[in-house]
Formats: structure tokens, C-alpha cells, sequence
């Protein structure tokens, strides 16, 4: 089968759901048996996220070939179970440092750079590459039609529309139908406004996907197939869902997967959803509750944090129990009298992070779920910190501290300056540039037999996804290990430490990696069941 382009654009607000909905047509495509690729195209001069503050972008989601991209890869490999490649996430800044580089080497034979047909065309490249192996390539243009870092992704994907034919492409546009309750009705003229900016550079959409908060009466349905210029049953309803794992099920009972094969005239496949049923009956009916302390530098904005926190509803649909996160700013834990936060919580997790601010709190949090026997999992930064809460609080190390913090006079942990990948040797120093420069994807790590962490996985070695530029001192290993920490995962050459536990406690585990941006609902990752297996224990206890 030829690949199928469909292209989604967005309209009216940012964050109506185009990764969601892009994620959700994917499961539901794959549900009739389909492949499927998905790609993000990010207008943003950045040459990827990985410098950007989650302030100002969320979370920086990993693949496994070591990119760092934007959230919407986390929900696609979520939803669908594919692994994204380096390729599936482009910016405006990887397109126009490669134009440049081009015209340094005079590959444009002395022409004039400009931004069509050169930028248009090496998105374009972009876009058609490597998706020989999907039947469908769902490509997400990031912003809202109108903004002008947008306009030459829109170009390029309106010029193949017209030079692959309307066999082979198929364009989505995602718009709001707000409710205005003064009036007590819902309002097209929002969707109307943008479906006209959208054609006015030459893009007619295909199917309309409204984003709303009640279903669609037939009348607005109607009014905006008439004034958009698509089939009536080309406007599909996207109301909101209680579930993120809803919303394949109810893009289908909209009708949005059938009419995409409508449309490109392909045989609508009975689907298989049993796996998507199995998940909201677990998410709607558990059998238990546990509440989950999450103490982080982020955590008013949960977009920082989000394949973690899916990840702890994952380990909830895997034992059948509602997972309550408590998001508390680590910070207030540097302030006399508030370890009253963490009272009657079944578990803490310190997630990954960068920089000195919080860390008093995290490590306050560390000692609070060692000394109380509350199941912790520190995850990259929260593997440091309670490695660092050991270092000064039963070790005595005195001026233990962290590197990242400026100098000291026991770096616990430090700046990680060269280590393996595969066979080749990579190096790093302090003074190299920022992006791109930290331990980044898959890295294998070997696991100590008879430790809890070798019972969770149940292998010898396992593959994991990292982000970060620290290490925990191999050098401070013995001492460490007098106190009570256990080094039950290392690298292959035993020099870099990737996973920490406690014999004397009933589950705190530490790792380097990030296990959040490997688990999927139909598929949670171990040490996220495992942990919320044991908060659930605790539970009972109380």
C-alpha cells in the first residue's frame, strides 16, 4: 500500500488537542489493522526543545535514538505503541540551519535563497522521508493557522496536496465551538474564521474535527458544513473526555477513522478496541485508591510532567487502583513546619529536574520516605538527591553536595564528562554548549541479581531512556554502601550508576533513566506497577 498523508492543523486557540487527536486517529486506524507514522512539525526557531524552559514549553519528551522533541511524541507513542525516531520532530530552526548549510556549500548553484521553493522544499523532504513503511503518515503542524512562524509549513503541505493528488492526501483541521452561556448556545463563527484563513492560502480541509464541551446538534453541524465547505458528516465532534484513553473510542463513535477511509476509498476494516474498552473500564471501576506525593520544581504546570504522571495511571490500570497525585512544590519543604504536606501518602516521587532551586526540599522528601518507610521513586534527579540525603545523613560526608550547584567539597555527584555508547567513546566538558550535549536515549544497564530491582524486571539487562549531563561518584560507592544503599543497576564497564535501592526498606528505589517515556497504558512500565503496587500496600497499612 502507497503511504497516506493526512495533515493535521489546528485553529481559533492553541491547545485544542491536535497531538491528542493526531495520537487518538493513529490508535484508531491501528485498531483496523493500519500502520502508522506519526510526525510533528514545530514553527519555533529553536533547533529542538531541549534548552527551553517547561515554563515556556512543557515537557521535553525523549526518543530512543537520543532526540529530544516535543510533548506530542510522548502522546503518539502512547497511544500507539511506535517508537519515534529523531525524524518525527522537526522545528523551523533544523529546517533553516539545514537551508544554510546548503547554501554554504553552494548547493543551490549560486541561486537566490528564499523561503519557496528552498525552506517549502526541505520541508517537504522532511515530511516524505523514511515513512515507506506506514501505510498512513499523520503529520501535526504545530501553532494555529495565522501565526506567521507557521506560514511556510502551511505552504509546503498545501503544495503536496497538489503534487501527490488528492488520492494520496487528506487535510484535518482542528477548531473550537465554544458554548457562550450568556447567550446558551454554541458559536461556529470561531471554526467559520479559521477555515477561511486556512483557504485563503489555498488549503481546503477535508474534515473538520470540533473541539467542544457537549455534543454537536445536527443544526450547528449543518450551518458549519454549509459555511466551511465540507459534508455534513465531514464535521466530527470532539467533545471533552474524562480520560485521556477515552478518546480514541469516542473519536470512533464519532465517526472520524471511517470517514479518513472514506475518503481515500479504502475498505473500513472492523476494528479491534478491546485493548482501549479493557483501559477505561480499569480507569473508570478500580478496586482501590492510593495518593501519590509528587515533589518537583514544576509542578504548577503539570505539561512539565506529564508522560510521569500518565505513567503513575499506568502503574494504577495495571493493579487496578486510581492513582491521586498530590503535586507539591519542593520548595515548601525548605520553610519550619511543613513535612505535615507529605502526611498520609502512600507514595513520594521526586521526578528528573535541573539546578539548585527545591533541592533542600527533595532531599527533605528523600529522608521523610526512608525514615517513615513510605515506598519513594526518585527518577534521574530524584536518584541523586536521595543518594545525596544518604551521603549526608547516615554516611556523615561532610560538604557533600552536587556539582550542578558550583563547587564543593564532595561532589556525591558530578559532571559527567565522557562514557560508552555502544563502542565508541563520547566526551563532554563543562564549557561545551548546551544543546544536545547531555547522555541522551537508550543505554543499556546491567542488573544485580537478587536485588529488587532484578525482581521487577525479571532480566539480567535491560534498555532505558536518559536525559542528563550528572552522575552519582562511583569513586564514594563503598561508603555509600555502608549506610545501606545498594548500586542494583550499573553500565556495562560498572562505572556509572543507574539504579539505587534500599535493603532496609519495603520499596525505595532510585533510577538514572527516565521509565516514564517508555510505558504505555497497554503496556505499563514495570517499575511504575511495581511502585504503585507497593503504595497500594501501604495503603492498606494505614
Amino acid at each position: 500500500m502507497t503511504t497516506l498523508f493526512v495533515f493535521i492543523t489546528g485553529g481559533v486557540v492553541s491547545s485544542l488537542g491536535k497531538g491528542l487527536a493526531s495520537a487518538a486517529l493513529g490508535a484508531a486506524l491501528q485498531a483496523r489493522g493500519y500502520k502508522v507514522r506519526l510526525r510533528k512539525l514545530d514553527p519555533y526557531l529553536n533547533i529542538d526543545p531541549g534548552t527551553m524552559s517547561p515554563y515556556q514549553h512543557g515537557e521535553v519528551y525523549v526518543t530512543s535514538d537520543g532526540a529530544e522533541t516535543d510533548l506530542d511524541l510522548g502522546h503518539y507513542e502512547r497511544f500507539t505503541g511506535v517508537n519515534s525516531r529523531r525524524s518525527d520532530n522537526i522545528t523551523s530552526g533544523q529546517i533553516y540551519q539545514s537551508v544554510i548549510a546548503k547554501e554554504r556549500r553552494g548547493d543551490y548553484l549560486g541561486a537566490t535563497v528564499q523561503v519557496i521553493p528552498h525552506v517549502t522544499d526541505e520541508i517537504k523532504r522532511f515530511i516524505m522521508s523514511g515513512t515507506e513503511d506506514a501505510d498512513f503518515a499523520l503529520i501535526e503542524i504545530g501553532g494555529t493557522v495565522g501565526d506567521i512562524e507557521s506560514l511556510p509549513f502551511l505552504e509546503a503541505i498545501r503544495q503536496l496536496g497538489y503534487e501527490l493528488g488528492r488520492d494520496r492526501t487528506l487535510f484535518i483541521h482542528v477548531t473550537l465551538v465554544p458554548r457562550i452561556s450568556v447567550a446558551g448556545e454554541l458559536k461556529t463563527k470561531p471554526t467559520q474564521h479559521s477555515v477561511k484563513e486556512l483557504r485563503s492560502i489555498g488549503i481546503q480541509p477535508d474534515i473538520l474535527l470540533c473541539r467542544c464541551t457537549e455534543p454537536l446538534p445536527e443544526g450547528v453541524r449543518r450551518k458549519i458544513a454549509l459555511f466551511c465547505n465540507v459534508r455534513e458528516e465531514d464535521v466530527i465532534a470532539a467533545p471533552d473526555a474524562a480520560s485521556l484513553y477515552e478518546v480514541p473510542l469516542t473519536y470512533h463513535q464519532e465517526g472520524l477513522d471511517s470517514q479518513v477511509l472514506k475518503i481515500f476509498r479504502l475498505d473500513a476494516r472492523p476494528p479491534n478496541l478491546n485493548r482501549w474498552e479493557t483501559i477505561v473500564e480499569r480507569v473508570h471501576a478500580p478496586e482501590g485508591r492510593v495518593s501519590i506525593a509528587i515533589v518537583g520544581k514544576y509542578t504548577e504546570l503539570r505539561d512539565a510532567y506529564i508522560s510521569l504522571g500518565e505513567a503513575l495511571v499506568h502503574g494504577g490500570i495495571a493493579n487496578r487502583v486510581s492513582v491521586d497525585l498530590k503535586w507539591l512544590d519542593a520548595e515548601i519543604f525548605e520553610r519550619p513546619d511543613t513535612i505535615h504536606h507529605l502526611d498520609g501518602v502512600d507514595g513520594i516521587l521526586v521526578p528528573g529536574g535541573f539546578g539548585e532551586r527545591g533541592t533542600r526540599g527533595k532531599i527533605t522528601a528523600a529522608q521523610f520516605a526512608r525514615e517513615h518507610k513510605v515506598p519513594y521513586f526518585g527518577i534521574c534527579f530524584g536518584m541523586q538527591m536521595a543518594v545525596l540525603e544518604a551521603a549526608r545523613n547516615l554516611a556523615k560526608i561532610d560538604g557533600a553536595s552536587s556539582s550542578e550547584f558550583g563547587p564543593c567539597k564532595v561532589p556525591v555527584v558530578g559532571l559527567l564528562t565522557e562514557w560508552m555508547r555502544g563502542n565508541e567513546i563520547v566526551v563532554r566538558s563543562g564549557s561545551d554548549p548546551l544543546g544536545g550535549t547531555m547522555r541522551l536515549g537508550n543505554y543499556e544497564c546491567r542488573l544485580k541479581p537478587d536485588s529488587l530491582a532484578h525482581s521487577i524486571y525479571g532480566v539480567d539487562t535491560i534498555v532505558e531512556r536518559h536525559r542528563h549531563r550528572y552522575e552519582v561518584n562511583i569513586n564514594l560507592k563503598e561508603q555509600l554502601e555502608e549506610v545501606g544503599v545498594v548500586f542494583s543497576g550499573m553500565s556495562p564497564d560498572n562505572m556509572l550508576p543507574e539504579i539505587i535501592e534500599r535493603a532496609d526498606h519495603p520499596w525505595f528505589v532510585g533510577v538514572q533513566f527516565h521509565p516514564e517515556l517508555r510505558s504505555r497504558p497497554f503496556e505499563p512500565h514495570p517499575l511504575f506497577q511495581s511502585f504503585i503496587k507497593a503504595a497500594f500496600a501501604q495503603s492498606r497499612l494505614v
